[in-house]
């Protein structure tokens, strides 16, 4: 029996079906399940011949699944290779051993892909489009940036799954992944620390005059001869300290955020430089 080879075709098509789909019919009990699905609906049809082999093997990816989808479509690639590599009678892979290398790709490509895209290029694209002070470059920029990289990086990142195979679980898992994400995540902190830095600003109006109405204290100018930007660092790591070590949402924290802006107000500590 000829060894069956996956064509360009599908291989187009279930790239193009996760692209796009990885959150179809997107669940808290099901998460990113109909997208991989969708994503190998093409390769299964290919590889297998009667509708029953079909079901069979699409029954493999009914499991939960939930990663970050754009660093997540190397495991779609992998999966793609085990596929191929189960169709042709290689007795090492079956739906179990498939179901276990996607169980165990999609927690950690989940952390190497959340702190490299959301917590590093996102942040670094939209600082880049902020900077243009307003012009509508800047979200033209972000919007054509962001898509041609992912484009390109999920493509290559999902035909680079297909060509290790089950050979990239020993690159993406293990010590060698947990040093990555470890950089990774300092990066990303780096970057939001940065950002933070630059979009920014609390500055206290707090003030104090003597009986002839001259000021000789300006809280303001202590703070930046001892600590220029205290207070915004302290309000970013006060938010931090809620969110991170309090559990509390961002949505209360929001909340929190404005009352503790209302009073400062009312007592003077803050001039929110309104003219009424």
């Amino acid at each position: 029996m000829a060894e069956k080879k996956l064509s360009k075709k599908a291989l187009n098509k279930s790239f193009r079906n996760w692209a796009y789909g990885n959150l179809t019919c997107f669940s808290q009990e099901h998460m990113q399940t109909f997208g991989y699905l969708c994503a190998m609906l093409p390769l299964v049809e290919e590889l297998y011949d009667t509708k029953e082999e079909q079901k069979e093997a699409m029954n493999t990816y009914t499991a939960f699944f939930n990663t970050e989808p754009q660093v997540g479509s190397i495991i779609v690639g992998i999966t793609a290779g085990l596929e191929e590599a189960k169709a042709n009678g290689n007795e090492d892979i079956d739906a179990e051993a498939i179901n276990g290398i996607r169980a165990g790709l999609m927690g950690p490509l989940a952390g190497i892909g959340d702190s490299l895209v959301v917590g590093t290029l996102i942040p670094i694209l939209l600082a880049l489009g902020l900077s243009t002070g307003g012009s509508v470059v800047g979200p033209i920029f972000y919007i054509v940036a962001w898509n041609l990289i992912m484009a390109f990086g999920m493509k290559f990142l999902y035909f680079k799954g297909y060509e290790l195979g089950g050979k990239a679980v020993d690159i993406l898992v293990g010590e060698q992944a947990t040093a990555i994400r470890e950089a990774i995540v300092m990066l990303g902190t780096m970057v939001v620390g940065s950002v933070a830095a630059t979009w920014v600003s609390v500055k206290t109006s707090f003030h104090l005059v003597n009986s002839a109405g001259k000021e000789f204290l300006n809280l303001q100018n202590q703070l930046d001869g001892v600590y220029p930007g205290f207070l915004t660092a302290a309000f970013v790591i006060f938010c931090w300290w809620l969110m991170s070590k309090k559990k509390v949402s961002p949505v209360v924290t929001m909340l929190i955020l404005v009352v503790v802006a209302f009073i400062g107000v009312m007592i003077g500590f803050f001039n929110p430089g309104l003219k009424y």
